[in-house]
This record gives C-alpha cells, structure tokens and sequence, in this order.
C-alpha cells in the first residue's frame, strides 16, 4: 500500500505542475496586450497540456483507483471517495477538453494574428469568449475542494 500512495502522490504532482504549468499561462495570455506574446503564451500553454496536465490527471486517476483498492476500500460506498470520483472525472471528462478546445482556437487565432501583424476580429472574439480563462480557473477552484475531501473524509 506505501508504494501506491507514493505513486499517486507523485502522480498528484505531475497533475499540479499540468494545473500550473497550464492555467499561469492563459492568464497572462490574456493579461498582455502584446499579440506575439499571446501568441507564444497559448503556445506554451497547449504543449504544457499535452505533457504535464493529460498525463497528470490520468496517472492520479489510475493510482488513486489503485491506491484505494490496496486499502481495501469501497470506492462506491464510501462518500468522500464518491465525491472526489465525481470530481475528477467531472474535471478530466468535461473541465479539461473544454480548455483544451478553446486553448487550441485561440492559440491558432493568436498565431494567424502574429502572422498578419495585428489582432483579428476572430481573436477578438475568441478572447472574449474567455473559454481557456474561465476552465482553467474552475479546474484550479476544483483541486482545494478535493484535497478537503481526501484529507478530512466528512462523510
């Protein structure tokens, strides 16, 4: 059972570098004004997707279901298990390709206005649709809510 929680304890740190390494970016995207700058930060930010934060929430999805199953717990019955199932796959199955998508539109919007020199309409729009700012920051909302669930069970 230790090598299970070292494992998905370091599968939680990859998760929080993915979180990090992901969500600091699209906020300063979308704090500068400086089209080159967005266009390398949402750069950034979708590579940083595809090799921290996928990973991350897969191997904490898989070690934690390991982990729990080397603890001999229910993972149906019991409630804060439950809950923070419901949590997760609430973050990788709907949270995480919403980001995802939106980080892929503007980042591609982003680079065509870098290749015209000016911010487009279609940029413009897309920024205001704040899609990667506003996932990106309930993902990060998500993780304390579920670290309050694994470190004191409520129910």
């Amino acid at each position: 059972m230790t090598a299970w929680r070292f494992i998905h304890t370091l599968s939680l740190f990859l998760m929080m570098v993915g979180i990090g390494s992901v969500v600091v970016p699209v906020w300063k995207a979308w704090a500068t004004q400086v089209v080159e700058e967005k266009a390398l930060l949402f750069t950034e930010a979708q590579r940083n997707e595809t090799y921290f934060l996928l990973p991350g929430f897969i191997a904490t999805l898989f070690s934690g279901y390991a982990w729990a199953a080397a603890a001999e717990l229910n993972v149906i019955t019991t409630g804060w298990l439950m809950a923070l199932q419901t949590l997760t796959l609430v973050d990788l199955f709907i949270f995480v390709p919403l980001l995802g998508v939106g980080l892929r539109r503007v980042r591609i919007l982003s680079l065509a206005a870098k290749k015209h020199g000016e911010v487009t309409d279609e940029l413009r729009d897309a920024l205001a649709d704040n899609v990667p700012l506003v996932f990106g920051t309930v993902i990060v909302l998500t993780v304390p809510v579920m670290a309050w669930l694994a470190i004191f069970k409520p129910f």
